[in-house]
C-alpha cells in the first residue's frame, strides 16, 4: 500500500468515526471490516438465491414418478401420520412461501408447486409435512422454533425504531431537566440487540429443524416408494441448496449483530467524549 492509499483509508476511518461517534481507530476499523463482510456475504447470498431459484424451477418442470401434486403428496403424508387436522393451502405470498405453521395448523405450498406433479412439488410437500410430524412428536428443537418464530420476522427490524424511541425520550429528558446522558438511547439500543440475538439463535435452530425435516422426508419418500432413487438424489441436492441459503443467512445475522454492538459502543464513546469536552 502506498502513502496515497494509506491517506485514503485514514480518511475513510475518520469519516466512520465522525458519522458513528467512535473515538478510536480500532473500533472504526472493526466496523469497516464487519460492514465489508456483510457486503461480501450479501453478494454470496444473492448468488446462492439465484442458483437455488434455477434448481427449484428446473425440478419443478420435471414430472415426478408417483404422479402426485404437491397438495396430494402433502395430504397423503399428513394423513398417513395421523395429521388429518392439518390443512394444506395454496399461497402466492412471498412472506410465507412453502411453510408449516404450528399456530394455524396449516401447511402452505406455493402456487407453483401446489397443483404440479413435479419433483420440486414432491420435495416441498414432503419436507413441510415432515415439520408437522416433528411438531406432533414434540421434537424439542421444533418446540423452541414454535415459541421464537414470531421474533424472526420482527426482531431484526425492531432495532432502528427502538433506537429512535430511546433518542426521543433522551431529548425530552434533556429539555425537561437541562441534563441528559443518552441513557435511554443505550437501553433501547441494547433491547434492539437483544432481539437480534434471539433472531440469530432462531436461525441456528431453524437450520437444525429444517435438516431434521429433510432427513425425515427422505426416509418417508423411500419407505413409501413415492420417489425413485434419481429423484431422491435431485431432492437431496435441492435441500442442500436451501441449507446453504440458511447458513449464509445465519452468517449475515451474526455479522449484523456484531455491527449493531459496535455501533452502540461507538455511540457510547461519542457520548463520553462529548461529556468530557463539556466538563
Amino acid at each position: 500500500m502506498n502513502y496515497k492509499d494509506g491517506d485514503s483509508m485514514q480518511k475513510l476511518i475518520d469519516l466512520i468515526k465522525e458519522s458513528t461517534g467512535a473515538t478510536s481507530d480500532g473500533l472504526a476499523w472493526a466496523m469497516l471490516i464487519v460492514s465489508a463482510l456483510i457486503i461480501v456475504f450479501g453478494l454470496i447470498g444473492i448468488g446462492i438465491s439465484i442458483a437455488l431459484w434455477f434448481k427449484y424451477h428446473r425440478l419443478n418442470k420435471q414430472q415426478n414418478s408417483c404422479g402426485l401434486t404437491g397438495e396430494e403428496a402433502a395430504r397423503k403424508i399428513l394423513d398417513d401420520n395421523g395429521l388429518q387436522h392439518i390443512k394444506v393451502k395454496c399461497t402466492g405470498s412471498l412472506l410465507w412461501g412453502n411453510s408449516y405453521s404450528h399456530y394455524f395448523h396449516k401447511l402452505r405450498l406455493r402456487r407453483f408447486t401446489y397443483k404440479k406433479k413435479s419433483v420440486t412439488s414432491l420435495a416441498m410437500a414432503a419436507q413441510k409435512s415432515s415439520l408437522a410430524i416433528l411438531d406432533k412428536e414434540n421434537d424439542p428443537d421444533m418446540k423452541t422454533r414454535n415459541i421464537l418464530i414470531p421474533i424472526q420476522f420482527f426482531g431484526p427490524i425492531m432495532f432502528l425504531p427502538l433506537v429512535i424511541i430511546g433518542v426521543l425520550i433522551d431529548i425530552i429528558v434533556r429539555n425537561a431537566y437541562q441534563n441528559g446522558n443518552y441513557l435511554f438511547t443505550f437501553i433501547f439500543a441494547g433491547l434492539g440487540v437483544f432481539f437480534y440475538v434471539i433472531a440469530f439463535i432462531l436461525t441456528v435452530i431453524i437450520l437444525k429443524v429444517e435438516t431434521k425435516a429433510q432427513q425425515k422426508s427422505i426416509e418417508i419418500l423411500k419407505k413409501e416408494n413415492i420417489a425413485t432413487d434419481s429423484e431422491i438424489e435431485d431432492i437431496k441436492g435441492l435441500y442442500k441448496m436451501y441449507n446453504l441459503e440458511y447458513i449464509n443467512n445465519m452468517i449475515m445475522a451474526f455479522l449484523e449483530l456484531v455491527l449493531r454492538v459496535l455501533q452502540i459502543i461507538a455511540a457510547a464513546q461519542g457520548s463520553s467524549s462529548k461529556s468530557s469536552s463539556s466538563n
